[in-house]
């Protein structure tokens, strides 16, 4: 994953976010949480990384968004 571990700010769709990758056992969990900075959007995901596959789990939004910002971002 490209995103750098802890505090990062973003451009998504011509908005700023805050975004915090935080990586948990050995880098085989990670979790990412991103809020727009001048508005109420929000992305928050867990991905796992297991010894059969790579599970992306949304938290409470679709798969599509958290896709579409992870494939669309650009760090600053």
């Amino acid at each position: 994953m490209l995103l750098p571990k802890g505090y990062s700010e973003v451009i998504f769709q011509d908005k700023k976010y805050g975004i915090t990758r935080t990586d948990f056992n050995k880098g085989k969990s990670i979790k990412i949480f991103a809020e727009e900075l001048a508005g109420n959007d929000f992305i928050s995901l867990n991905y796992y990384i297991t010894s059969d596959k790579e599970l992306l789990k949304p938290c409470e939004m679709p798969d599509e968004k958290v896709l579409q910002f992870l494939n669309n971002m650009i760090i600053l």
